[in-house]
C-alpha cells in the first residue's frame, strides 16, 4: 500500500479512533517514516511538525496506542488507525480526547481531566 505523501508536503493526516468505543481521540500527521514504524510496530508513530521529529505516541505518558485496524481514504491521502488506547489519555493535556472541548455559544470543557501535564511531560 502507497499513500500519496506529497498532497500535503510529505504528510498525510491520521485519524486516531478508539477501536472499541468508536470515540475520536485525536488527529496527527504521519509521514513515510512514521507509516512504516505504524505498520513495522503494530504502535503508532507520528510526525511532530513543531518538534520537527518523529514521535511514538505514550513514549513519554505511558498512553501508547495499539493499532487493531488501519483505513485508507479513497484518495490515498488520510489515514484512519482504530486503537486500543492504553493508559485512559490520548491527550497531551491530559484527557481521554483530545476533542475535551465542545462549542455551544461558548466553548466548554466536556471531559474530566485524567492527568497533570505538568507531572508527566519532561519540560
Amino acid at each position: 500500500m502507497k499513500l500519496d505523501f506529497d498532497k500535503m508536503g510529505g504528510l498525510v493526516p491520521a485519524i486516531i479512533q478508539d477501536a472499541k468505543s468508536g470515540k475520536v481521540l485525536m488527529l496527527a500527521y504521519m509521514n513515510q517514516i512514521a507509516w512504516e514504524k505504524t505498520l513495522e510496530t503494530g504502535n503508532a508513530w507520528f510526525y511532530s511538525r513543531s518538534r520537527d521529529k518523529q514521535w511514538m505516541k505514550g513514549e513519554e505518558s505511558g498512553n501508547v496506542q495499539k493499532v487493531k485496524e488501519v483505513f485508507i481514504d479513497c484518495d490515498d491521502d488520510t489515514v484512519l488507525l482504530k486503537v486500543e488506547q492504553v493508559g485512559e489519555a490520548a491527550c497531551h493535556k491530559g484527557y481521554q480526547s483530545c476533542f475535551f472541548r465542545k462549542l455551544n455559544g461558548e466553548l466548554t470543557t466536556v471531559e474530566e481531566k485524567i492527568f497533570d501535564p505538568e507531572k508527566v511531560y519532561k519540560k
